[in-house]
């Protein structure tokens, strides 16, 4: 198991190595080594990459934001966009898994999270339709399989310390040192990149974790679609 650290972090970004290692030594402390997982990712993500692309504009249009996962072991996962790290959220969602879930998600290397909305009918115009970060229920999938549901949420006092908290970060993965009691206590973990923000029309965008050196990899993508 990782050693827990009593403060956030910053990680070198020069060698994506380390950036490897401590996102890998996050999974191992949120997952035990005896919950196996089979399943294939590749084939798993099939499906969403294609709906994704078929889902598209041709025309897009690319931007770097800051990514953060975050929760505590046995509690369900948070996720928050911002446009760095000292910015107001752009949007904070807390998934309905729980953050051991996710992590064993994370265990093939490749995780796919799609959000599904539906527009309501009567809307039609490009104009009168709310910005995806303003919808306040999706339809989650992780890695192919639907998982329940996703929601928009404001920002609550805890939140706002636990960013605080991670300012000086920009990339890593670890674990904050939060006021609590018993398993509570010290065990909100976290994994913070730059992500890519690909905008392919106003009812569709994707996220792609984007390792230290800059590029693009795409083992963890999440994607926004209003169908």
């Amino acid at each position: 198991m990782v050693p827990i650290m009593d403060a956030p972090t910053s990680v070198d970004c020069g060698r994506e190595v380390r950036f490897r290692k401590s996102f890998r030594s996050l999974v191992e402390c949120m997952v035990p080594a005896c919950c196996g997982f089979q399943a294939s990712a590749d084939s798993l993500a099939s499906d969403t990459d294609d709906y994704y692309t078929s889902s598209s504009a041709s025309t897009t249009t690319t931007t770097t934001v800051t990514g953060t996962f975050f929760g505590y072991r046995k509690g369900r996962v948070s996720f928050c966009l911002q446009d760095d790290t000292r910015s107001s959220p752009l949007i904070l969602l807390e998934f309905a898994i729980p953050t051991a879930y996710l992590a064993k998600e994370m265990q093939h290397g490749l995780l796919r999270i799609a959000l599904e909305c539906c527009h309501p009918r009567q809307i039609n115009s490009q104009k009168e339709r709310c910005s995806l970060f303003n919808v306040p229920v999706w339809t989650m999938y992780c890695n192919g399989r639907k998982v329940g549901f996703a929601t928009r949420r404001q920002m609550s006092v805890s939140d706002v310390a636990v960013l605080k908290l991670m300012q000086s970060v920009s990339v890593g993965a670890g674990v904050l040192p939060v006021a609590g009691t018993g398993e509570a206590a010290g065990l909100l973990m976290y994994l913070r990149a730059s992500f890519e923000r690909v905008v392919g029309s106003v009812d569709s965008e994707s996220f792609h974790m984007l390792n230290p050196v800059g590029s693009s990899g795409q083992e963890l993508s999440i994607f926004l679609v209003r169908s």
